[in-house]
């Protein structure tokens, strides 16, 4: 398992260094495969936070992609903390993998109307975008526990987003370009 710690706000020492590698090899034997792990600590120099030592890791695997974020008031325990969340989405993502997978509902795809005011982007995120089913995208949005999960469509190349509605269904968004 390559892993990789960075920090941001904090210096990296030895003993955190050490003590995450540990915590996190500890996945490696539920995992079959993880290839690469990246783990960002942080410090939030907001002193109104309280909970301002951040543990925020990715895990890339031959299956899934894992993602955690955990804070508290003391670095060891974000690692404790985040570690423990990962070992639930690994329990899970073994236990969805024994079931038989569900049949996808037809395409829906319900947007919030805008009110006019310039939305503010605070944050950029880039990934790799793997092509799978929907119905392997929907155990990837339950693996990492958001509200939407985009994809690339196996059969068309297309890329989609599969959505949890609030009634606890998933909807499939198939993008048309005009």
């Amino acid at each position: 398992m390559q892993l990789q710690v960075k920090g941001k706000n904090v210096e990296v020492s030895d003993s955190i260094r050490s003590y995450a590698e540990a915590k996190l090899r500890k996945l490696e034997k539920q995992l079959s495969d993880p290839t690469r792990v990246e783990l960002e600590l942080t410090v939030e120099r907001n002193p109104s936070i309280a909970h301002s030592h951040v543990a925020e890791a990715t895990i890339w695997t031959k299956g899934p992609v894992l993602r955690a974020r955990e804070s508290s008031s003391d670095m060891k325990a974000s690692i404790d903390q985040l570690t423990e969340k990962l070992a639930r989405q690994v329990k899970r993502y073994r236990e969805k993998r024994r079931q038989e997978p569900r049949r996808a509902r037809p395409p829906e795809a319900v947007m919030p109307a805008v009110d006019g005011v310039e939305p503010l982007i605070v944050k950029t995120k880039q990934f790799a975008v793997k092509p799978m089913s929907p119905e392997e995208a929907v155990l990837q949005l339950e693996l990492v526990g958001h509200d939407f999960f985009v994809f690339q469509d196996a059969e068309s190349s297309d890329v989609n987003v599969v959505y949890r509605r609030r009634d606890g269904s998933f909807g499939l968004i198939e993008p048309q370009l005009e």
